[in-house]
């Protein structure tokens, strides 16, 4: 019966299952959505039963492709901000090389700060994590190696915000869309 509980979702230990009442409310579904579609895969969320495994074999053979459409078509808008900061370049009199190394700079630098450096900060708030913590949880994500050992929401004793693990599946998304912009660019 301990085996069955604990597959099911039901911790005796401590008796977890107190402070959270499922581990399937929307931040955390949401989550899990993202991370199964950018193909994260932390492992601390995961469906138990072989119906929700089933589902999401389906969910992800269609996920995953539809998150590459999504994350070209955002790259590709961006692109356009970079063609637009080109062309504003060359208006000014600046040689082509130069305009291609300033904007790879400009936006590699501005993806760094927003995708890396104040999402750290951010977690070091939020998590209690030191700084580095956080760029490595930051790097490790939006690599998609995604190894589980730091994962957002889970520390015990902490009060999260209810939609917090839901902002940061949006911030790995659009994480994801940068490196894919660098990728273009």
């Amino acid at each position: 019966n301990l085996t069955e509980a604990i597959r099911n979702g039901v911790y005796p230990v401590g008796n977890e299952s107190q402070i959270e009442d499922s581990n399937w409310d929307f931040s955390n579904s949401f989550f899990f959505a993202g991370t199964v579609v950018s193909t994260i895969g932390y492992g601390t969320l995961h469906p138990k039963t072989a119906g929700g495994q089933i589902f999401c074999v389906f969910f992800a053979l269609f996920g995953i492709p539809l998150n590459i459409v999504f994350l070209h078509r955002v790259g590709k808008m961006l692109s356009l901000l970079c063609k637009k900061l080109g062309k504003f370049l060359y208006e000014k009199g600046m040689r082509k090389k130069k305009i291609k190394f300033l904007t790879l700079l400009f936006f590699l630098a501005t993806g760094i700060l927003v995708f890396l450096c104040l999402p750290s900060l951010f977690f070091q708030m939020t998590e209690g994590w030191s700084y580095s913590e956080g760029i490595y949880f930051a790097f490790i994500t939006l690599s998609t190696i995604g190894f589980g050992d730091y994962v957002v929401g889970k520390q015990p004793g902490r009060n999260y915000f209810s939609y917090y693990r839901t902002l940061v599946a949006i911030w790995i998304l659009f994480g994801l869309a940068w490196i894919a912009l660098l990728f273009n660019l």
